[in-house]
C-alpha cells in the first residue's frame, strides 16, 4: 500500500504549484496528477457541478489505485471537499485561502484575498473568514480571467498585467500588507506580483502548508512509502499538454487523457 501514488486533482495546471511541494518535501513519493483543464475553471460553476466534477476526478484516481487524495483547487476544496469525505474510505487533503495567518500577522489590518467567484461564494470561505477577521479588512477580489489566460498560455502576458492592475487596485488603497491567493493556478503570478507591489507586501499561498500536512496525514496511517523502487510521477490532462508541459520544464512527461 505505501508505495502506492498520491492523488493530486485540480480544475487545470494550477495544483501542479502544490505537486511541486509535495514532491519537494515527499521525495520519495509517486504522484498522479490529474488537470479538467477541459472543464476549467470551476469558480463560475455552481456547487453541484462542481461536486460532480471533483467525484468524476476522485474515481478516476482511485481507479488508477491512489492512496490518499489532494484535492488541489480551492473551489473543489470550499464546495466539495465534505462530500467526498463523506462518501469514500480514503484520506483528503484540502486547500482553502491562508486567511488565518495573514489575519493573525497584518500590521495594517487590511488582508487582500485573490480568489475564484467559486471559493468566495463557498460557506467554509465565510465560515474561516468570519472567525479570524474580526477587526481587520478583509478585501474580497475575484480574479475573473485569470484561470482562462493562465490554461491558455498566456501567463505572463500584457493581458494578464491588465486585470492584475485593476484587481489590485481596490486592495492597495485599502493599505493592505498581505495578499492571499486564494487558487492555486494564482500562485504562478508570484514573480509579476513581486514586481508590482511595494516590498512590504507579504504573499501567501497554501502551497507549504498542504506538503506538510499531506506527510502529517501518510504518517498518521502509516501509508508514507519506504519501498526503494524508482519513483513515477505521472502527469494527465483533458486538455492542451503543452500549457502543462511549459510549467513543468522537460524533465517530466505530460498526457492527454479523455475524462
Amino acid at each position: 500500500m505505501s508505495a502506492k501514488p498520491i492523488g493530486i486533482f485540480d480544475s487545470g495546471v494550477g495544483g501542479t504549484s502544490i505537486w511541486r511541494e509535495i514532491h519537494a518535501f515527499l521525495p520519495n513519493e509517486n504522484t498522479i496528477y490529474l488537470a479538467d483543464s477541459y472543464n476549467a475553471p470551476y469558480g463560475p460553476k455552481g456547487k453541484e457541478r462542481i461536486t460532480e466534477l471533483s467525484v468524476k476526478n476522485v474515481d478516476l484516481l482511485i481507479k488508477k489505485g491512489c492512496k490518499l487524495i489532494v484535492v488541489a483547487c480551492n473551489t473543489a476544496t470550499t464546495n466539495a471537499i465534505k462530500h467526498l469525505r463523506a462518501n469514500y474510505h480514503i484520506p483528503f487533503i484540502g486547500i482553502e485561502p491562508a486567511i488565518k495567518p495573514a489575519a493573525l500577522k497584518t500590521q495594517t489590518k487590511a488582508v487582500g484575498i485573490l480568489a475564484t467567484k467559486g471559493t468566495l461564494a463557498s460557506d467554509l470561505f465565510h465560515e474561516t473568514t468570519d472567525l479570524y477577521s474580526n477587526g481587520i479588512k478583509i478585501i474580497e477580489q475575484e480574479g475573473e480571467g485569470i484561470v482562462q489566460l493562465i490554461e491558455s498560455g498566456k501567463l505572463n502576458s500584457d493581458e494578464m498585467k491588465e486585470l492584475l492592475n485593476i484587481y489590485l487596485e481596490p486592495m492597495l488603497k485599502a493599505n493592505m500588507d498581505y495578499l492571499v491567493l486564494g487558487c492555486t493556478h494564482y500562485t504562478y503570478l508570484m514573480p509579476m506580483l513581486i514586481e508590482m507591489l511595494q516590498k512590504h507586501i507579504k504573499i501567501i499561498d497554501s502551497g507549504e502548508a498542504v506538503a506538510r500536512q499531506t506527510k502529517a496525514v501518510l504518517d498518521k496511517h502509516q501509508l508514507l512509502n519506504n519501498q526503494k523502487s524508482e519513483i513515477r510521477n505521472q502527469f494527465f490532462t483533458n486538455g492542451n499538454p503543452e500549457v502543462m508541459q511549459s510549467l513543468l520544464g522537460k524533465d517530466f512527461k505530460v498526457e492527454y487523457l479523455k475524462f
